[in-house]
């Protein structure tokens, strides 16, 4: 799917801090090269020039220390650089364009309920319910979209709801049944990416087993680990684990590979926050009555916290994880991009169903236009360091951009 390496963000490494002034070799018509000496462990043709010799000494400095820093070198005042120039065309705004969005970009989360037809996501506006047939007619518009991928969340009957979530590992339940029905569809043409967690099954609606009125963790990584191997054994290609139990991807990555689905790929939800953005997906797996007025910051991250989002992804990556997921998306931009800068390792976030519904919910009410909303809400995860998006707005998005 071509994730590693895109926007990596590197930088060259600061040398010691100048004791003393620059010294500079005086030519006819230019300043010549720095000689400073404590910069002689630097061959020729690395020091840095500077070709005007009507340079501010301040603004020399500032160039110096650009290039060592990887900041850029300061320009001209205006009238001399004027930035409009480079944007007052077209052709000419692309040729700079720092960040693109393509259909590659997306990864497009299903509902899918037992039976046939769909049923709407009253919270979720243009969102549906997908029956195990109309699931597969989806997917295969994804793969005539160029969509990579799609991620299966299901619509547990309440009947098959227990305390202890078993329904999780039954090896045909839903989101397994389907998932063998993608695959004999599409094959290899689209990535099939499921949810690991315990919430859609359970009848507390919290992601773990809950034993004294606590939520318990490893347990929890117990039935995780059984319910990763039927996902696997059904065809998936990814397995996302969104409960934030204390060292599940491990487990999982070991059960994975004992049970033979080494191939199997893991993309952590490695910082997941205690949000108020999930609401209409609560509604839209059924899991928001089960819950009641309970919460889920024993185990989900505050969002207040951003050092912890970064020792939850070192840990996560530690244990094998091969993609890591910021979950909310666009309240959550700066730890999208800590991420990516700290680790460089493939990075996703996810354009929650509360920050869909805004956004869809003001496009239809004619105070946004929502095209335009839709492309640079999905444009601004990439500028922040995001290798993809999971997002509600996959289709519409990859339409948008076929036809642009």
């Amino acid at each position: 799917m071509g994730w590693v390496g895109r926007g990596e963000i590197r930088k060259r490494p600061f040398p010691n801090v100048i004791e003393r002034g620059i010294s500079l070799a005086e030519r006819p018509g230019r300043l010549g090269t720095f000689c400073d000496a404590k910069w002689k462990h630097l061959a020729a043709d690395e020091c840095p020039k500077i070709t005007s010799a009507a340079v501010p000494l301040s603004i020399l400095w500032v160039f110096v220390l650009s290039q060592f820093s990887g900041s850029p070198a300061p320009r001209a005042a205006f009238p001399a650089t004027r930035l409009r120039r480079v944007r007052a065309t077209d052709w000419s705004r692309r040729l700079v364009r720092e960040t693109t969005l393509s259909v590659d970009d997306l990864i497009w989360p299903l509902f899918v309920m037992d039976g046939s037809g769909q049923q709407p996501v009253g919270s979720l506006p243009g969102v549906n319910r997908l029956g195990e047939s109309e699931i597969v007619a989806a997917a295969k518009r994804a793969v005539d979209l160029g969509i990579p991928a799609i991620a299966l969340f299901p619509a547990t009957d309440p009947k098959l709801k227990s305390e202890d979530a078993a329904e999780a590992y039954n090896s045909d339940n839903l989101v397994c049944r389907v998932t063998r029905q993608i695959k004999d569809a599409v094959g290899d043409s689209l990535g099939v990416i499921l949810d690991v967690a315990l919430d859609p099954y359970s009848s507390h609606g919290q992601d773990g087993l809950v034993q004294d009125g606590q939520v318990i963790n490893d347990e929890t990584v117990d039935v995780l680990c059984k319910q990763a191997i039927v996902q696997a054994s059904a065809g998936c290609d990814v397995i996302a684990p969104s409960d934030m139990m204390d060292g599940r991807i491990g487990a999982i990555r070991s059960a994975l590979d004992g049970a033979g689905h080494s191939g199997v790929q893991i993309m952590s939800y490695a910082a997941k926050y205690a949000s108020a953005f999930y609401g209409p997906f609560r509604d839209a797996v059924g899991s928001a009555a089960n819950l009641g007025a309970a919460d889920k910051k024993t185990y989900q991250q505050s969002p207040s916290q951003s050092d912890e989002a970064i020792a939850e992804v070192a840990l996560d990556l530690a244990e094998g994880a091969d993609s890591v997921m910021v979950k909310p998306g666009m309240p959550y931009l700066d730890i999208v991009a800590r991420v990516k800068q700290t680790f460089g390792v493939p990075t996703f976030a996810y354009q929650v169903s509360g920050e869909y519904a805004m956004l869809r919910g003001a496009a239809d009410a004619g105070w946004l236009s929502g095209d335009a909303v839709i492309l640079e809400s999905l444009l601004s995860f990439k500028r922040a360091g995001a290798d993809g998006v999971l997002t509600y707005f996959a289709a519409d998005a990859a339409e948008l951009l076929h036809r642009s």
